[in-house]
Parts: structure tokens; C-alpha cells; sequence
């Protein structure tokens, strides 16, 4: 179980340790963080509260272990990739254990972010372990190929320049290699006269996940860095730390260079800004709320991917499946309580069927089962008290301003009951706040274009979804939304992992999913080979 057995070493008496340079360390401040079960409101864990100091350490090994794995063949990482997500699959009963007691993740979706949980009889593959096997696949596919362009393409030149892009060059191996660098850059079967290497990757990325997805949002981030050729800090969030360093763990096991993968836990007022202001990280990855703007004023010139959260809308018109609609708004408004990025957070539903839809959401929301994780609920506590604070004063507002509340208000500690408020008017805070809880707002609208500016309206632009039955009209629509992804016929989602994923406006910057993520971690370079004159191909 958590900290034990394969896991001992990751425990320092009742407090877990960062990793850095390949060791699992202790905190020289001494002090320590506490996670807060959601569900008993008392700790579960502690973490260290690693120093300034410690993290300068951390990213100058990072540094100086990214300039060997640049060196190291594609065919290698990819391999040690697999390696780690055997070992994640098959050592995963800690993780799902930790999700459960860090952030509320009922059993059944604890073994989806980690597999092979203890809470299922047959063992399953899932979502952690299998994103970075199909990284490691799709990184040596794609870092494996160039770009070769000729001058003449261009109108008023000879071809006279080569230029070999995604950092191409010729060598001539066939001579000597004093330095090992070029023919440990193939496998040892493959050594041809003529070389292409892979993209150029950017050094040091930082990688910060959220709370709800502390497992999969990681390896999202690291898998892609590793393979495209970087090193990676990880810095956890708080609740969720524990599951995270589990995590790391499966990589250490795997057998990564020293310094390639580290984590450091600590307080975000000690060594939040130092992490994502300090000059040796050459990229930022960052998955959570509000933060990741004030992150984008500070990083600097370096690239950023964040997914900063959303306010997704289900759009329903008149000619709808509501049976359809209602179970994909409880599926989508109500799994993991609420706590999801790609949650439905507003109904937009045309009057004439509205009645009709409520009606059938209500009773889907009687069946959801309220209680603890462990005993596999759908709707468990979230993951804080100030959480849960936030939604209540939503619910204040709603009732105050006239909201008709189709189910009775409860709230047991961190524990709040599924609620779907109907008759919600743009006036209320709900209508436009990311409430991330059960609580869910219907707008009734009386034409197609009032739920495209509603949605448009919002400083939020993540998904959307579109509920019909003419393809004609959900392709206009959709055509129609400021979000970065439309579903049609379905609830939002974030996936499959290797599916663009981005948001507009205040829900992000760049795109992720496995190929983009490869992508946005490198960096190309061009080389130009000049001819005396002229030349050109003969057949």
C-alpha cells in the first residue's frame, strides 16, 4: 500500500520525500506540508517544504542531465518509456489509495487514473500508463522525420540552397568519431552515410498538474518532454502530492538518468513564483485555474502550455435526443462531483423542451449515490473546505436572485448533494462562474443565437457541446462557439489522450494532446547548405 513495500523508500518516517538527482531526499528546512483528507477533514500526508535553495539544486541537475538525454537515441527513450509504464501498470494499488484519501476520487475512477487498483477484480490497462507507451511510440515517429526545402520553390531564385529543417544534417559517418556523440546517436545496426536528427528539444520543463488529475495531467506533461529529448521538474499540487510522487517513483524504478526527472513539493508562497520565474526552466506546462494567468505575466520569453479551466455549455435544441441529453449532462455535469475542467457548467436548453429535460435530469440526479469514495459514490466530498465555501456562495447568490432550485440545498462538511438549478438568469454569479461542485445551472433560451452569445459571452472558451438532431445546424453552431473543442451529441471531455486539446480566451494558451505536446516541447533548427551552383535532381 501507499509508502510501503516497493514504496518504503519514498517515506521518511510519516513524511514523504522530494526527488532530485535520482534520490529520494529530505527537506534541510525541516518542515513539512500537510494534505488534508476531503472526506474526514483531518491529514492524510505530509510532504516536504523544500527551500529556494533546493529547488536552484533540482533544476541545475536537470540541466546538466537534459544535455545527455539530448544525446541519447530515440529508439532508447522510447524504450525506457515502456519500461515505466509497465512498472506504473503493475504497481498502481498505492496510487489509487492515495487519490482516494488526497482529493476524493471515488474508487471507480481512482483505478482509471490508476491502474490495477486494488478496488477491481480484473486487472485493468487504463488511461496513466497507456499515455506513455503511445508518447513513446508517437515521439519516435514523428521526431524521426524532416523537412527538406529547395530555393528554387521560391520565385526568383536558382536552386543553389538546401535548407534541412527540424535540425537535418549530413555527416559522413563512414570516417572517425572521436567523440562517440554521432554514432551513439542511432541505434548500433543503423549507421548510414547520411544522418537526419531528431527536433531540437527546449532544456528544463516545468510541469504542474492539478489537483484532480495529479497522476494522468503529469504524465501527460512528462512523457512528451522525456521522449521529445528534455528533463523535467515536477511540481505537484498539494493535494495530490503523494499520488504524484507515487508516480515518480514508477519512473525512478524504471531506470531514467539521474537528474532527468525530479519533484519537489513545497508551500506555493515559498517557492511557487521561484519555480516558474527562475531562469533555468526553458518551458512551462501548467494545468489549474486562476494561477496560470498570473504565471504568463511573470515566465518570461519562454513557451507556455496551460489549460486554465472553462465554462462549458450544453447547447440543446428543440429536435434533441432529451434522453440522450440527460444522460450526458449527468454523466458530464456530475462526475467526480463536479471537479472537472470539461464539465458541463451551464445547460442552455430552447423553452420549448426544457420542462421535458429537467424533468428527466431530475430523475437521473435522484439515482446518483452521495457519500464517500470508498465506497464507490458518484457525488463525494471536494477537495477543500474554501471548495466548498466558493460553491455555497454560488448557491446564496442563485437563491437570492430567484433561481428555482429543483432539489433541497445540503451540504455535510466538504460533502455538498447534487443540485440543478433551473430558471437561471445571466444576473447570477452561477450563470458565469466555474463552480467546480455538483451544482449545475439551466438557462432557458428562446433561439439558437441567444445560447451562442451566452456562451461567447463567457471570458472562458474550453468546450462546448451541441445537442440535435440536424448535422447541418450542430456544424453552423459549432462553427459558431469560442471554445477549443465543440462535441456534438455529447457531453465535453478531455480525450483521448492523443485528441487535440486547448482552450481560447482566459482558458489557455497552446494546445495539448500527445502529438502537440511532442511538438510544443521542441524546437527547430535550420541548417542551409550552400552550392557553388546551381543543381538539380536527374531522373
Amino acid at each position: 500500500m501507499a509508502g510501503n513495500g516497493l514504496f518504503a523508500e519514498i517515506l521518511d518516517g510519516d513524511v514523504y520525500k522530494y526527488y532530485s538527482e535520482g534520490e529520494w531526499r529530505s527537506s534541510t528546512s525541516g518542515q513539512s506540508v500537510a494534505i488534508v483528507n476531503p472526506t474526514t477533514r483531518k491529514t492524510a500526508y505530509k510532504v516536504q517544504a523544500c527551500t529556494q535553495e533546493e529547488v536552484n539544486k533540482v533544476i541545475d541537475a536537470a540541466k546538466t542531465a537534459q544535455k545527455s538525454w539530448a544525446k541519447t537515441p530515440l529508439w532508447k527513450r522510447a524504450e525506457l518509456l515502456h519500461k515505466a509504464a509497465a512498472i506504473l501498470k503493475d504497481n498502481k494499488a498505492p496510487i489509487a489509495e492515495c487519490l482516494t484519501n488526497e482529493i476524493a476520487k471515488p474508487a471507480k475512477d481512482s483505478v482509471t487514473e490508476a491502474p490495477d487498483a486494488k478496488f477491481l477484480d480484473l486487472m485493468k490497462v487504463v488511461r496513466s500508463g497507456d499515455l506513455v507507451s503511445y508518447c513513446a511510440e508517437e515521439g519516435v515517429r514523428i521526431l524521426g522525420e524532416g523537412k527538406f526545402l529547395v530555393s528554387d520553390s521560391f520565385p526568383g531564385n536558382e536552386r543553389t540552397k538546401y535548407c534541412l529543417t527540424s535540425k537535418m544534417g549530413f555527416l559522413d559517418c563512414s570516417g572517425d568519431d572521436p567523440t562517440g556523440y554521432w554514432h551513439a546517436s542511432l541505434p548500433l545496426q543503423f549507421k548510414p552515410n547520411l544522418i537526419s536528427f531528431d527536433k531540437i528539444p527546449l532544456g528544463v520543463v516545468l510541469a504542474i498538474p492539478p489537483f484532480n488529475y495529479p497522476v494522468n495531467l503529469a504524465v501527460s506533461k512528462i512523457a512528451p518532454a522525456l521522449i521529445a529529448g528534455n528533463s523535467v521538474v515536477l511540481k505537484p499540487p498539494t493535494q495530490g502530492a503523494v499520488s504524484a510522487l507515487h508516480m515518480v517513483h514508477c519512473f525512478h524504478l524504471a531506470g531514467f538518468p539521474k537528474g532527468l526527472i525530479n519533484c519537489v513539493t513545497g508551500k506555493g508562497s515559498e517557492i511557487g513564483d521561484f519555480l516558474t520565474m527562475h531562469p533555468g526552466v526553458n518551458c512551462i506546462s501548467f494545468t489549474g485555474g486562476d494561477t496560470g494567468v498570473a504565471i504568463s505575466k511573470k515566465a518570461g520569453m519562454i513557451p507556455l502550455q496551460m489549460e486554465l479551466g472553462g465554462k462549458d455549455a450544453c447547447i440543446v435544441l428543440e429536435d434533441a435526443d432529451l434522453d440522450l441529453v440527460a444522460a450526458n449532462i449527468i454523466k458530464g455535469g456530475f462526475s467526480y462531483s463536479g471537479q472537472r475542467c470539461t464539465a458541463v457548467k451551464v445547460v442552455l436548453v430552447m423553452e420549448s423542451v426544457a420542462d421535458a429535460l429537467v424533468e428527466k435530469v431530475n430523475a437521473k440526479v435522484a439515482k446518483l449515490s452521495v457519500g464517500r469514495p470508498e465506497d464507490d459514490c458518484d457525488i463525494t466530498p471536494v477537495v477543500s473546505e474554501s471548495s466548498a465555501n466558493y460553491i455555497e456562495g454560488l448557491v446564496k447568490d442563485a437563491k437570492q436572485k430567484g433561481a428555482k432550485f429543483c432539489q433541497q440545498y445540503k451540504r455535510d462538511g466538504n460533502l455538498i448533494w447534487p443540485l440543478l438549478l433551473d430558471n437561471v438568469r445571466p444576473d447570477m454569479r452561477i450563470a458565469w462562474e466555474e463552480p467546480f461542485g455538483p451544482v449545475l445551472p439551466v438557462i432557458r433560451i428562446s433561439s439558437v443565437e441567444e445560447g451562442i452569445h451566452h456562451c461567447n459571452a463567457s471570458n472562458f472558451g474550453l468546450q462546448g457541446c451541441v445537442f440535435t438532431r440536424d448535422i447541418n445546424k450542430a456544424i453552423l453552431i459549432g462553427d459558431a462557439l469560442e471554445t477549443g473543442t465543440v462535441q456534438i451529441n455529447s457531453a465535453p471531455a478531455r480525450g483521448p489522450d492523443h485528441f487535440p486539446f486547448q482552450g481560447f480566451k482566459d482558458s489557455g494558451i497552446g494546445s495539448q494532446g500527445i502529438t502537440n505536446s511532442i511538438n510544443m516541447m521542441t524546437k527547430i533548427k535550420t541548417t542551409v547548405i550552400n552550392l557553388p551552383t546551381p543543381s538539380y535532381t536527374m531522373g
